[in-house]
């Protein structure tokens, strides 16, 4: 049984409850009042289906309704009744959202996902109570409206929005009637981003909509600018994103803008990523490019510039170095490719990225690499002497000739007491210096570190030019010496000098010999101390051809006589008439060609071992590769006897008749294999292999009578020997060369003699 507290209590409630609901009324008139008027906005919220035509409410009744339960303080009651009603009629939009969807996923069409958002918003606005009963049941209408619509669109709904956020931005970028023609009916509906924001599906999917520019931007920087290195590209695309893009940007980041003022500053954060986005997506597409962008230089610099400012925005350093590093192993750095294809791809890489980064950070990181491996190859000082000294309108400098002549320049100290110095990037590593050399020369010259290699090379190669010279004329190389002068200075050219006042005196003497007694034999006659070492062959000249020279040396001994000439009868050339029976040919022909030809005087028919015999020691493939010139030009003939004796006979008339060997034609041909004509003088790497058969005397002594020594030792003794001016790199490489025939083996760094 209850007490008579409690019944107390639950009386003293009910009363409390009545007078709040009857408001003081007579009787329970008021309580009627609230009935009727609970009922009324019931009704007006209660949801309804779509096609179905709405009651006629009057506003003043229903506005009074609500007066009523307000001051009954029965909204929240009346809310949470509203809401009861949404969740018992929630299967109208889910039966819609599945049959939307399920059209979607058999087609892949966005306008299905299009479609579905302007009919939820349709179902929105059915179900809506009107903003003028108050922000507390809008609002709560508002999240469980939205919550509902999250809770029944299936994974499938992101991929399909994404397509249509897509498509809205491809009908806005394109622009013109063919577009607008294209894009689907929910795409051109204006109701649509207004769709997208009352079902707050513009912030749930924020990050999705921010992806679609992102891609749409990539798309459009490959489709225009992939291989377009010949114009400024940066600034064509940011004009195509202030054009096409932010008029769509709009609609997802500057809803509400009333002002255009306004609407600029809601986009001024997503503007700067967008636009950020962009200088990234060309700066990945110029770095994978790079390799190719080079070679393409001068005329990829547009490509240059705007890959230089997009560094500025974008800090892709590291990814632009790493990238040119693995293209250059790749595709430069490897036996395939030939010496001076790496360096015209190294000058061309430093005039590159000296555009992107005049400090010189990125080229000192990635030329590193290249240096080496240039280091390592044995003609890279002659490629470059070469390109020093080639003719201009040859084309095949890999120096430019726009770039002042200016002396080599060498890395000076810091000097830290300058007002003006500054200290080194920040992403400069422990070995950069600031105050590299600048000119392309110096750069190049620099991979060695002394320039004493250039300089016999250049010996070498000038050499080699002026005894090519035939009509007399040293211009071009006095013009290239005086530039070299500026270059290295006069000091270490001055062989260069000797040599080339060799030349004109030696024309000066012979004009004097001939005056004395006319000879046909005009010799080149250069002092034996100032130039480069020759190729030695000693072949002795036979018959006429001996006579001329020793009459010649007569008449030079007459006017010089405290100096005499040493005949190197392998160099020059010789022009020969040679009068047969039924032609005269006439050819200019090295000597070794002219030495046999004139045996062929002597008699008709001579074997190749009895010719090397009466010239002199000349290497078997060299004496048949002279002998088949004279085959090729129908002069001789080679015969066989079955043997292994070679014999050429001479063709006194030409021969005839279907068994003779066609001129030009010969069997010695396809059982010789011809050597490469050998350069007039040796190379740089040949002279010291020269050089160092000497001390070989030297360090055979050594290890004989001190038994094994390690290598700077060795080194350190060669240096009292006369002349020695080896680095510890060149003496190891000739000991591993002397290892591999077997002179010497080496242990745990200790070289000894093979017994």
């Amino acid at each position: 049984m209850t007490s008579e507290a409690l019944r107390n209590q639950v009386a003293a409630k009910w009363q409390d409850a009545f007078n709040r609901l009857n408001r003081g009324a007579q009787g329970i008139s008021g309580l009627m009042e609230f009935s009727n008027a609970w009922a009324i906005a019931a009704e007006f919220l209660r949801p309804r289906e779509l096609g179905t035509p709405p009651k006629d409410f009057n506003t003043v009744e229903v506005r009074n309704a609500f007066d009523v339960l307000m001051q009954c303080r029965m909204l929240p009651m009346l809310l949470e009744s509203f809401v009861e009603d949404m969740r018992r009629n929630q299967h109208l939009i889910t039966n819609d959202v599945v049959r939307y969807m399920t059209e979607y996923e058999a087609s892949g069409d966005p306008d299905v996902i299009g479609r579905l958002v302007l009919l939820l918003a349709d179902w929105y606005f059915a179900w809506a109570p009107g903003g003028e009963l108050g922000h507390t049941i809008s609002s709560a209408y508002i999240v469980n409206f939205q919550t509902h619509v999250f809770s029944v669109l299936p994974s499938t709904f992101a991929g399909g929005f994404k397509k249509l956020l897509a498509a809205t931005l491809a009908f806005y970028t394109q622009g013109g009637a063919a577009a607008a023609a294209d894009a689907a009916a929910s795409v051109k509906n204006s109701k649509l981003w207004p769709s997208f924001e009352l079902l707050g599906l513009a912030d749930r999917y924020e990050s999705l909509i921010a992806s679609v520019c992102y891609e749409h931007i990539e798309a459009h920087v490959l489709e225009t600018c992939i291989g377009k290195w010949d114009e400024p590209m940066l600034s064509k695309l940011r004009e195509w994103m202030a054009d096409k893009v932010v008029p769509w940007m709009l609609l997802p980041y500057a809803r509400g803008a009333k002002t255009t003022e306004e609407a600029r500053t809601m986009l001024q954060g997503v503007g700067s990523r967008f636009d950020f986005h962009v200088c990234k997506t060309l700066c990945d597409l110029r770095t994978k490019e790079m390799f190719d962008i080079v070679i393409d230089h001068p005329d990829s610099t547009p490509a240059l510039h705007d890959l230089k400012e997009c560094l500025q925005r974008v800090d892709q350093r590291t990814q632009l170095v790493q990238a040119l590093r693995k293209a250059n192993e790749r595709r430069l750095l490897h036996p395939g490719a030939d010496t001076k294809v790496i360096l015209t791809q190294y000058v061309s890489l430093i005039r590159c990225l000296r555009i992107i980064d005049p400090p010189g950070v990125l080229l000192f990181k990635v030329a590193d690499p290249i240096r080496r491996y240039l280091r390592d190859r044995p003609d890279t000082i002659r490629c470059i002497v070469a390109s020093l000294v080639v003719d201009g309108e040859s084309g095949d400098s890999i120096v430019d000739d726009d770039e002042p002549i200016q002396a080599l320049q060498s890395a000076p100290a810091d000097d830290y007491t300058d007002p003006n110095w500054e200290p080194e990037p920040i992403d400069a590593g422990p070995d950069f210096r600031a105050n590299r050399p600048s000119d392309v020369v110096s750069t190049l010259v620099s991979i060695y570190d002394s320039k004493d290699l250039f300089v016999k090379e250049l010996q070498v190669l000038l050499a080699q030019r002026l005894l090519a010279v035939t009509d007399g004329n040293y211009e071009k190389e006095r013009r290239n010496l005086e530039i070299l002068k500026i270059r290295f200075g006069e000091g270490p050219l001055q062989v260069c000098e000797v040599m080339l006042k060799d030349m004109t005196d030696s024309k000066r003497i012979d004009q004097h010999v001939q005056s004395q007694s006319s000879s046909v034999m005009h010799p080149t006659i250069i002092s034996r101390h100032f130039w480069p070492q020759f190729q030695t062959t000693k072949i002795l000249m036979p018959g006429q051809l001996r006579e001329i020279q020793e009459s010649y040396a007569r008449g030079f001994a007459t006017f010089k006589p405290d100096k005499k000439l040493r005949w190197l009868s392998h160099l020059g050339s010789i022009r020969l008439d040679i009068q047969l029976q039924d032609r005269t040919i006439s050819a200019d022909v090295p000597p070794l060609e002219a030495a046999f030809i004139e045996l062929f005087s002597e008699q008709d028919v001579w074997a190749v071992n009895d010719l090397i015999t009466r010239v002199g020691p000349v290497e078997r493939s060299v004496a048949l590769k002279a002998l088949l010139a004279w085959v090729d030009r129908g002069v001789l003939r080679e015969e066989s006897d079955g043997g292994d004796v070679q014999r050429f006979c001479l063709l006194e008339s030409t021969p005839t008749g279907a068994s003779a060997t066609p001129i030009g034609m010969s069997t010695a041909g396809s059982r010789v294999a011809l050597t490469e004509e050998e350069p007039t003088v040796l190379t740089v790497q040949q002279q010291q292999a020269e050089q160092m058969k000497v001390y070989w005397k030297f360090i055979e002594g050594m290890l004989t009578n001190l038994g094994g020594l390690p290598l700077d030792r060795i080194q350190t003794m060669l240096k009292f020997a006369p002349g020695y001016d080896r680095t510890v790199d060149q003496l190891g490489a000739f000991m591993d060369a002397a290892r591999r025939e077997g002179l010497v083996n080496v242990k745990d760094g200790i070289w000894r003699l093979n017994r």
